[in-house]
C-alpha cells in the first residue's frame, strides 16, 4: 500500500515535470507577448532549459527516465506488476505515455528543445536582480543616478549662495 502510494506520488511528480516543460514554453511566449516580466526571470528560464535538456539528452542516449524507473520499481516492491492502474495512475499515465517507436519521441523532444532554445534567442532571460526586465531596471538605475546628480547639484548650488 505504501509503495503504491509512493509510486502514484512519483507519477504525479512526473506529470508536473511534463506540465512545467510544456507549459513553460507557452508561458515564455505568451508572457512576452503580454509583457509579463517574470517569465524572463533567469531562474525560471534556466530551470526550464535544463528540464528539456535532460529529457532530450536521455532520449538521445537511450536512457529511460529515472522517474519512470523509480515508479516501476516502487510498484514492483509493492507486489504489483509495473504500471497497474490505481485511480491516479490510470488517468495521469494516459497523459504521459504513448505507444510509438523511441525515435519518434527523440525527434519530438529534440524539436521541442530547439523551440525552447529559440525562445532564449527571441526572448532572452532577464539579467537584472530580482528577475525583472533588464531594460526597465537599467532605465530605473539611470533615472536614480540622474536624480542623485540633480540633488547633488542643487545642494552644491544652494551651498555656494
Amino acid at each position: 500500500m505504501v509503495y503504491q502510494a509512493l509510486a502514484d506520488l512519483v507519477l504525479v511528480l512526473h506529470a508536473a515535470v511534463v506540465v512545467f516543460v510544456v507549459g513553460g514554453l507557452v508561458l515564455v511566449v505568451v508572457g512576452n507577448a503580454k509583457a509579463w516580466h517574470w517569465v524572463n526571470a533567469t531562474w525560471f528560464r534556466a530551470a526550464h532549459l535544463m528540464a528539456i535538456a535532460v529529457v532530450t539528452v536521455q532520449a538521445w542516449a537511450g536512457v529511460v527516465c529515472p522517474l519512470t524507473t523509480l515508479e516501476s520499481w516502487l510498484r514492483v516492491q509493492g507486489g504489483s506488476p509495473a504500471y497497474t492502474a490505481s485511480f491516479i495512475e490510470h488517468w495521469v499515465q494516459r497523459l504521459l505515455f504513448y505507444e510509438a517507436p523511441a525515435w519518434i519521441f527523440t525527434l519530438l523532444y529534440s524539436a521541442f528543445a530547439a523551440a525552447v532554445a529559440a525562445t532564449w534567442w527571441r526572448y532572452p532571460p532577464a539579467r537584472a536582480a530580482g528577475g525583472g526586465d533588464a531594460k526597465a531596471s537599467r532605465a530605473a538605475v539611470a533615472a536614480a543616478a540622474a536624480a542623485a546628480a540633480a540633488k547633488t547639484e542643487s545642494t552644491t548650488s544652494s551651498a555656494t549662495r
